[in-house]
């Protein structure tokens, strides 16, 4: 009998916390600052990242105290993934939650945290910089569309080299 992996056996609710964290893909997407129009509630991503962020491992420098460091960092939980809408469409979490399975470029899935990278999913090489080297109006001129987006190729099966 083959295993079921947890992703497609449980809810988010059910995951331990071990594997909660797991299916973090380190892409980093959402620890780039989003600015959101108060008129309409629309979110924009900009290829700036939170200062706590390490654009050359992809991951927050304290991830352990980043909610004190960064009191408008959300902590995913469940509830909030099902709740907040700017998650990218590439994310494991918010993929879970829609019934949907993980990618190969996936680390669960491909057994190496650099697919994520290679597959030009993480912002690895794309952020511009921490949120404090830029200025309120800056921002608005970093606003990019490809966090919301999919690579070419990420969706599909991976090619033999």
């Amino acid at each position: 009998m083959v295993d079921i992996p947890f992703w497609r056996r449980k809810a988010l609710a059910e995951m331990t916390d071990t594997e909660w964290e797991s299916l973090c893909d380190r892409c980093g997407r959402c620890c780039l600052v989003k600015l959101e129009d108060e008129d309409s509630g629309d979110i924009a991503y900009t290829d700036v990242a939170c200062r706590l962020f390490d654009a050359g491992a992809c991951t927050c420098s304290d991830y352990a105290n980043r909610q004190a460091k960064v009191p408008d960092c959300v902590r995913l939980t469940p509830e909030t993934v099902e709740q907040i809408g700017w998650l990218p469409p590439t994310c494991a979490y918010r993929l879970v939650q829609e019934g949907r399975d993980l990618h190969w470029w996936h680390p669960l899935i491909s057994g190496d945290p650099e697919t994520v990278h290679s597959a030009g999913i993480s912002v690895k090489g794309r952020v511009a910089g921490a949120e404090g080297a830029f200025g309120v109006f800056e921002l608005l001129d970093r606003i990019v569309s490809w966090p919301l987006s999919w690579p070419h190729g990420a969706r599909g099966r991976r090619r033999a080299p």
